[in-house]
């Protein structure tokens, strides 16, 4: 597995497995919670280890049950999850706090690699306070990184003029829907990772064949083109899949490269 180094140092795999419907009924993001995290499993066994969950899946637990029952050890793990935005959680520096170490009892570890916002907080002073709360727990070694998910170049000005530690990621939507190439720029200029949550949603029939035809000189699927395009940019993606099949093909992208034209060709879907 292939990987990049975030700003603080730490080393984060370019590929991992999103899991908003994994432990649900009907493998739905809204399903009611079943406790079956097989896909998961399975997912761990064929080799992911950046694994993204979040509090709003509702499922964070089933996900740190699955990865403390693996029999991988945690330091192979990069484990990623978020803090919702509503009151509830950042209410207070207080419930701050509390939303992290229960992430942290979820997860049954003593620290996450990366936590992040989940959404955009426009109110300033909620804002900082979220952010110098995550920023203590990283004082402390039980957040390794801390970054921010959705959030755009305006907002992220806005963290970066009080942030003692800058966002180390931002989780974004990049498919050939919305590549977010202004924003992926800025990013890259200021040292924060990329990372595409969907990046294999909303692709139109005519894409999928664009992509395939690219595909078939190295025996490739249009799927595993689009995520080569991805990390052969430089940007994380997180695909999910609850097909082990699957699952293996989006791992493989590491032996072909894009030609320059392939890399255009593909940026003006």
């Amino acid at each position: 597995m292939e990987t990049i180094t975030l700003n603080n140092g730490s080393t984060m795999p370019l590929i991992g497995t999103g899991t908003n419907t994994y432990g649900k009924e009907g493998n739905q993001y809204r399903g009611e919670l079943n406790g079956d995290f097989s896909a998961l499993s399975s997912a761990i066994q064929v080799g992911y280890r950046l694994i993204d969950t979040a509090i709003s899946y509702r499922n964070e637990a089933g996900v740190g049950k699955t990865v403390h029952d693996s029999g991988v050890e945690r330091s192979e793990f990069f484990l990623t999850t978020k803090i919702p935005v509503q009151d509830e959680y950042i209410g207070s520096a207080e419930s701050v706090e509390q939303t992290v170490l229960q992430s942290l009892k979820n997860l049954q570890t003593d620290y996450i690699d990366l936590y992040l916002i989940h959404h955009p907080i426009e109110d300033k002073g909620k804002l900082k306070q979220t952010w110098q709360v995550l920023e203590s727990f990283v004082d402390q070694g039980k957040l390794k990184a801390i970054g921010v998910s959705n959030f755009d170049i305006e907002l992220l000005e806005t963290l970066k003029s009080f942030a003692r530690i800058q966002p180390a990621v931002n989780q974004i939507e990049s498919n050939p829907h919305t590549w977010n190439d202004e924003l992926i720029d800025y990013l890259f200029a200021h040292n924060i990772q990329p990372e595409a949550w969907g990046p294999l949603s909303k692709v139109t029939e005519d894409q999928e064949s664009a992509l395939a035809k690219i595909g078939e000189k190295y025996g490739k699927n249009w799927g595993q083109v689009l995520l080569r395009y991805q990390v052969q940019r430089g940007v994380v993606v997180i695909p999910k899949s609850h097909n082990a099949k699957r699952q293996t093909l989006n791992l493989e992208l590491f032996d072909f490269t894009l030609t320059t034209d392939e890399m255009a060709e593909i940026k003006s879907l």
